[in-house]
């Protein structure tokens, strides 16, 4: 499991850097490159700041060629003005943050990827580096589940994802519109089509917290052990670093102690009603 934390000061001034793409992704998302190449784990998060606007945490879609890149919703006052951003624009960003996705230890085991909504986002860099080594893996599985076609990020990605031969990828829509012509269905009910060695296979899941906790319970329905089972929590933090407790969810510290964490330390706190 990664461990790196941010090399910064917690509590640091942001550093400016520069948006040098702008890629809209769907209705209400968008996706911003910037022009760093920091040293960044998959499933870590950076701290962004809108000039003017406030901070917020944004995990890393992706990273490459000297960029980073940010996949945002548009959801509030701060993202609104990441997502409307032009090229040129200058941010701030503080990280990295957090554990990110367990990748190097899970060579030689099935990897099962379940994503809702715009939890793909953050698995998509561990998807690349699973791509990257796909020799050291077994048999490798993308589930990924959104509310409409319309909500689907990355889709010419999940096209080319679904011509390789070394990859099954199973897309599903809750609520289909005209010309739909995939699955209709939470994601969870595509987990009874798995076919994976249960006992050398692991999971990694991310999207809405009661998405999570279905999903969870349905890969322990299918063999898969807890402590294979890895979720990237979500919460309102504002240090970044485990100080200010925003981010605390029963003993953790999301930013510190996650956002990635294995469903063993985390199935009791999903026990806890209304989380």
């Amino acid at each position: 499991m990664a461990t790196l934390q941010s090399a910064e000061a917690p509590f640091a001034a942001p550093r400016p850097v520069k948006i040098v793409a702008r890629r809209r992704e769907n209705h209400d998302t968008v996706s911003i490159d910037i022009d760093d190449g920091m040293a960044v784990e998959p499933g870590q998060f950076n701290m962004l700041y809108a000039f003017g606007k406030g901070e917020v945490p944004i995990s890393v879609s992706a990273r490459g060629h000297g960029r980073i890149t940010h996949t945002t919703r548009n959801v509030g006052l701060v993202t609104a003005a990441l997502t409307s951003a032009a090229p040129g624009t200058m941010i701030g960003l503080r990280g990295p943050f957090g554990h990110g996705w367990p990748v190097a230890g899970l060579r030689g085991k099935d990897v099962v990827v379940v994503a809702g909504g715009l939890g793909l986002a953050p698995l998509r860099p561990a998807l690349h580096a699973l791509f990257e080594n796909r020799t050291e893996y077994g048999r490798l599985v993308l589930l990924y589940g959104a509310r409409t076609p319309s909500d689907l990020l990355f889709t010419r990605e999940l096209e080319k994802w679904r011509g390789r031969f070394d990859v099954e990828v199973l897309v599903t829509v809750d609520v289909a519109s005209s010309g739909w012509r995939g699955e209709v269905g939470v994601v969870t009910r595509l987990f009874s089509r798995l076919a994976i060695d249960r006992d050398h296979a692991a999971a990694l899941v991310c999207g809405p917290e009661v998405m999570m906790r279905f999903a969870a319970s349905g890969l322990l329905d299918v063999g898969i052990d807890a402590d294979s089972i890895w979720l990237s929590m979500e919460r309102n933090m504002q240090c970044g670093a485990g100080i200010c407790g925003h981010c605390q969810v029963g003993s953790f510290l999301i930013c510190r102690d996650g956002p990635v964490l294995p469903f063993s330390k985390l199935a009791p706190i999903f026990k806890v009603k209304e989380l």
